[in-house]
């Protein structure tokens, strides 16, 4: 992973790397820690990913608005939708607010299954971070927010670069 500008480069790692290749593995062991979690639902971590984001919208989001949130193209939730959709967990309605545009909600059974897994997600979670003091891990999310900040700038930058 490359997250300087084309006009910064260096031969060797520098000081952070290290702290950046474990973000990456936690990342992606946390990952797949969530698809043996959700599959006991017969779920992915990105469905699941949808069911909770609109469980606190009854009103639902358009899929721009989910995209945007899952940080995914909309093509990929598409997918997603279509699954979840099938399964009558959300249904797509007519937005009032643009012909063109749908509106995802969550149907009774989606909201009845979002209910469900909550409890088992939150403990995982605890579970994940235990033996950690409940101050670190706040510091460690306002640094984490930081860094996400930092990549964002980086990859905005690259983008204007390319």
């Amino acid at each position: 992973v490359n997250l300087l500008p084309m006009t910064k480069t260096r031969a060797t790692p520098g000081p952070r790397y290290q702290a950046l290749m474990q973000l990456l593995r936690t990342a992606e062991t946390i990952w797949n820690a969530s698809r043996v979690l959700f599959a006991q639902w017969d779920l992915g971590p990105s469905q699941f990913n949808v069911l909770n984001l609109l469980s606190d919208q009854p009103e639902g989001l358009t899929q721009t608005e989910l995209s945007r949130q899952l940080l995914m193209h909309r093509s990929n939730l598409t997918g997603l939708v279509d699954r979840l959709e099938e399964r009558k967990l959300v249904e797509r309605r007519d937005s009032p607010d643009d012909r063109r545009a749908w509106r995802v909600v969550l149907t009774p059974a989606g909201q009845r299954l979002v209910r469900e897994i909550l409890p088992h997600y939150y403990q995982a979670a605890e579970e994940v971070w235990a033996g950690l003091p409940v101050q670190q891990c706040r510091r460690l999310a306002t640094e984490l927010a930081t860094v996400c900040a930092h990549a964002e700038r980086l990859a905005a930058a690259m983008g204007e670069v390319s």
